[in-house]
C-alpha cells in the first residue's frame, strides 16, 4: 500500500512527473525569494516535474498554496530564511533548506525530496530535513539572528505604544516632587500613564516569546512569554531589578531550544495529541521558570547587590569618574539590574547628594535619544520600522524614558551597546565634573523643563554631547560592520545577489503581508507578458497566478510566439509602468569602472526631467555601494537610491559588452545594468514589485541573451516589455 506521501511509482525522468509544491523566503523578502521561486520551477520543468511556488516577499504572499495543492503533492521544498508555517503540510514530505539552496541547488532539492521524512507536526522530521543546508553554511546563523529578529519585530510596538503613553501622561498630568514626577491618582492622566505601563510590562514578554517562537513553533510561546515576564520581575527572585531585556533574550533562547528538545523525546501515540498543547508548554513553562527564579535570579541579585555596595565606595571620589561609571551603568542593559543599579542609587541620594543623580539624569535619555538621532543622520541605514522607532525613542528621550533604545539594542547589541554605553559615560562625566544637581529621582531633559535640575545650561551640554558620542559612534560600527538590519538579515544568505540585498532592508521596509498587489508594477490596468507572476487581489481575495513548469512563465522558455511580440512595446513604448522609456535606455555604457557606470546612468535618469540634483542621486547610489555592492552575479548589476533628489521613480538600462566589474558574489563582471531611483515619500511597494519582477525574469539565461543580443534601443524595449 502507498503512502499518501510517498510519490508514485517510477515518477521522475522515466516516468510520470511528481506534482511539487514549495515556498521560498528571505529575510528582507526582494530577491533572493523570487529566484529561488523561478530557479526551483525552472528546475522542475527541467526535469519532468510540475511545481507551484508560493513566494512569501515583501509585498506580501503571492501564488498562495491552496488546500488542494497541498492534498494532491508529492513533496514541499521549503526554501527559507525565515519562519515558514509547516502546519498545513503535515503528513507531506517536506524538507526545509536555506533560500541560496533554492538558487543555487534546485535540481537537487527536486531529487532530495523524495526521500524527506514526513512532516508530523511536531517540527522534529523537518528539521532533519534542514541539516544538509545549516552544514552547508549560513543556516546556523540565520536561525540566531532571524528569531532574535523576530522578537525584536513583535517587540517594537509594545515599546513605542507604552513609552509614548507614558511620555504624554507625565507632561501634560506629571507634578514635580522629590519622589521624582508624580501624576495624581484621581487624574485622568494616571488612567493613561498605567495604560501604557502595562505595554511596557508586556514588551519583554513578547521580545522572549517571540523569540521562542521562531525557535520551535506555537509550544514555545507560553514558556517563552512567562520565561520573560519573569526575568523582567525582580521580586520574584529577591532582586529589586529585573534583567531586563537582556534576560529575555536569555530566557528566549533557552526556551526555544528546551521545546526542541522536549519535541524529540519518543511519547506513546497517544500522547502524541496533546504534546503541543498541553504537555510541552506545561513541562517547559515549569522547568524555565524554576530554573530562572532558583538558577539564575540569585546571580542576578547577587550581583546588584554587590554593585551598589561598590558605588556606595565610590562616593567622595573624582565627580568625573564617578559620572562615567552612572553612565556606562546606566546604557548598559536600559532597565536590567545594572541600570536599575546605578538609577536606585543616584535616587537614594537626592536628598543628601544630588550631584550623583545630577550624572544619571544626564545619561538617563542619551541612549534614545542617540539611537534616534541616528535613523535621522544615516536614514538609509535603517528599514522604515526602525526609523519610525527612532523618532518615537527621540520622544521617549526627552521625557527620560531610556528603554526607547531597548529595540536597536536588542537587534544590533555588538554596535548599539557599546555607542550607548561611550555616549552615556560621556554624559555623565560632564555632569559630573560641572556638578550638576537633579533633587528628583528622574532622568531627560523633562526634568530640567520642569525646573528640577540645578545647572540647566551644563546639564543640556551634556546630554546634546553624550547623544551626539552614542549616534556617530552606532553609525561608525554599523558602517564598519556592514550596513543595517537589511546586511545582517542576509549575511548568511549566501549566493547570486547576496550583497546587493543585504541592504535592501534599508533602501525601504516590506509592506504588510497580505496588502493588495496590482497585476503588474503600477496601478495602470494593464497586464504584460509577466503578470502571473504577480498575484492580482479579487473581491474574494488574493488570486494568485501559478508559477508552475505545467504552465507558462516569464523566466522559463523562450517567449518567441507572436503573442508576446503583440504585448511588447514599440520604439518610444513604457516599460515598467512608464518608469523606464526610450529615454532611459542605452545600448551601451562608455564607462569602464562602477563609479563612473553609476555616474553615466544617474545622466540618463537625469534626462528624463526627473532627476532635480544629479549630483545628490550619484552621492545616494554610492551610499548604497558602501553598504554592500548592487553586483547581483550572473552579469547583473541594480544599482539604486532612494532620495529626493528625484521627483518620480525612475528606472534606467545600459549594457556593457566587456562587462564591468561590480563586485558581484559569483565573480562575473556586470554587462546587464539597471538603475532605480525613488523619492523618499515614494519608496513603498513600487520598488519593491519592479526588483521582485526583475529578479524573476533575469534569472533565464534565455532572457540575458536576448537583452544583450537586442540590435537596438526599440529591441532592446521590446524584450524589457516581456517584465511587465
Amino acid at each position: 500500500m502507498t503512502s499518501p506521501a510517498d510519490p508514485p511509482n517510477g515518477a521522475g525522468a522515466s516516468g510520470p512527473g511528481l506534482k511539487l509544491l514549495a515556498v521560498t523566503a528571505c529575510p528582507t523578502g526582494i530577491a533572493h525569494t523570487y529566484m529561488a521561486a523561478e530557479k526551483l520551477a525552472q528546475a522542475a520543468e527541467s526535469l519532468g516535474h510540475s511545481m507551484k511556488v508560493e513566494t512569501q516577499g515583501s509585498i506580501g504572499a503571492e501564488n498562495v498554496l491552496s488546500d488542494n495543492d497541498v492534498s494532491q503533492a508529492d513533496g514541499v521544498i521549503i526554501a527559507a530564511d525565515k519562519d515558514v508555517d509547516r502546519s498545513r503540510f503535515i503528513g507531506k514530505r517536506v524538507l526545509v533548506v536555506a533560500v541560496a539552496d533554492g538558487i543555487h541547488r534546485p535540481e537537487r532539492l527536486i531529487e532530495q525530496v523524495r526521500n524527506a521524512p514526513v512532516y508530523q507536526g511536531d517540527g522534529h522530521e523537518a528539521e532533519r530535513g534542514a541539516a544538509p543546508a545549516a552544514s552547508g553554511g549560513g543556516k546556523g546563523r540565520s536561525v540566531t539572528y532571524k528569531a532574535l529578529m523576530n522578537g525584536v519585530s513583535y517587540m517594537i510596538p509594545f515599546v513605542v505604544v507604552g513609552g509614548l503613553l507614558i511620555a504624554v501622561s507625565l507632561a501634560l498630568g506629571g507634578d514635580t516632587t522629590s519622589k521624582g514626577i508624580v501624576i495624581p491618582d484621581d487624574s485622568f492622566w494616571k488612567t493613561v500613564n498605567d495604560i501604557g505601563s502595562i505595554g511596557f510590562e508586556l514588551m519583554i514578554p513578547a521580545l522572549s516569546g517571540y523569540i521562542a517562537y521562531a525557535i520551535a513553533d506555537r509550544p514555545a510561546l507560553v514558556p517563552g512569554m512567562v520565561g520573560g515576564w519573569i526575568a523582567a520581575h525582580g521580586e520574584l527572585y529577591d532582586s529589586e531589578a529585573g534583567a531586563g531585556f537582556i534576560g529575555a533574550i536569555v530566557t528566549g533562547f533557552l526556551a526555544g531550544y528546551l521545546v526542541l528538545w522536549i519535541k524529540r523525546v519518543k511519547v506513546p501515540k497517544f500522547v502524541q495529541p496533546i504534546m503541543p498543547i498541553i504537555v510541552i508548554p506545561i513541562v517547559a513553562t515549569s522547568a524555565l521558570g524554576l530554573f530562572f527564579i532558583y538558577v539564575l535570579g540569585e546571580p542576578i541579585s547577587w550581583v546588584f547587590e554587590r554593585l551598589t555596595d561598590w558605588l556606595g565606595g565610590l562616593t567622595g571620589t573624582s565627580a568625573a569618574l564617578l559620572g562615567i561609571i552612572l553612565g556606562l551603568m546606566i546604557a548598559f542593559d536600559m532597565g536590567g539590574p545594572v541600570n536599575k543599579t546605578a538609577f536606585l542609587f543616584g535616587a537614594g541620594l537626592v536628598s543628601k547628594n544630588p550631584e550623583v543623580m545630577g550624572a544619571c539624569a544626564a545619561a538617563i535619555p542619551v541612549p534614545p535619544l542617540g539611537q534616534g538621532l541616528a535613523t535621522l543622520l544615516r536614514r538609509r541605514m535603517f528599514d522604515d520600522q526602525e526609523r519610525e522607532t527612532g523618532l518615537a525613542a527621540l520622544f521617549m528621550g526627552f521625557f527620560g524614558i531610556t528603554e526607547g533604545a531597548i529595540p536597536f539594542a536588542a537587534a544590533r547589541p555588538a554596535r548599539v551597546i557599546p555607542a550607548n554605553m561611550l555616549g552615556g559615560a560621556v554624559a555623565g562625566a560632564i555632569a559630573g565634573v560641572a556638578s550638576v544637581e537633579d533633587n528628583v529621582p528622574h532622568g531627560g531633559p523633562i526634568v530640567a523643563v520642569l525646573g528640577a535640575v540645578g545647572g540647566v545650561p551644563m546639564f543640556f551640554v551634556a546630554v546634546v554631547v553624550g547623544t551626539a558620542v552614542t549616534a556617530l559612534v552606532t553609525i561608525a560600527l554599523m558602517s564598519v560592520g556592514g550596513g543595517g538590519r537589511g546586511a545582517d538579515a542576509d549575511a548568511g544568505a549566501g549566493g547570486v545577489a547576496e550583497a546587493a540585498v543585504a541592504g535592501e532592508a534599508a533602501f525601504s521596509a516590506p509592506s504588510p503581508a497580505g496588502a493588495p498587489v496590482l497585476a503588474g508594477v503600477g496601478s495602470g490596468g494593464g497586464t504584460g507578458a509577466a503578470s502571473a507572476a504577480v498575484a492580482a487581489p479579487d473581491a474574494t481575495g488574493p488570486k494568485a497566478a501559478s508559477v508552475s513548469a505545467a504552465e507558462p512563465r516569464d523566466g522559463g522558455k523562450a517567449k518567441a510566439a507572436p503573442e508576446a511580440a503583440e504585448a511588447a512595446p514599440e520604439a518610444g513604448g513604457q516599460v515598467l509602468s512608464g518608469y523606464l522609456t526610450e529615454q532611459t535606455v542605452r545600448e551601451r555604457l562608455a564607462a569602464d569602472g562602477k563609479d563612473a557606470a553609476i555616474r553615466e546612468m544617474a545622466e540618463l535618469l537625469a534626462a528624463t526631467g526627473k532627476v532635480a540634483d544629479t549630483a545628490e542621486l550619484v552621492r545616494a547610489a554610492f551610499a548604497r555601494e558602501d553598504q554592500g555592492t548592487t553586483g547581483l552575479g550572473e552579469e547583473i548589476a541594480i544599482p539604486h537610491a532612494k532620495t529626493d533628489a528625484v521627483t518620480a521613480p525612475v528606472v534606467g538600462f545600459a549594457r556593457s559588452p566587456e562587462g564591468i566589474e561590480w563586485g558581484a558574489p559569483d565573480g562575473t563582471k556586470a554587462r546587464l545594468v539597471f538603475m532605480i531611483a525613488v523619492p523618499e515619500a515614494a519608496a513603498g511597494d513600487e520598488h519593491l514589485r519592479i526588483l521582485a519582477l526583475l529578479s524573476r525574469k533575469l534569472m533565464g539565461a534565455e532572457f540575458r541573451e536576448r537583452l544583450l543580443g537586442a540590435a537596438d534601443v526599440g529591441a532592446i524595449l521590446r524584450v524589457l516589455g516581456e517584465i511587465e
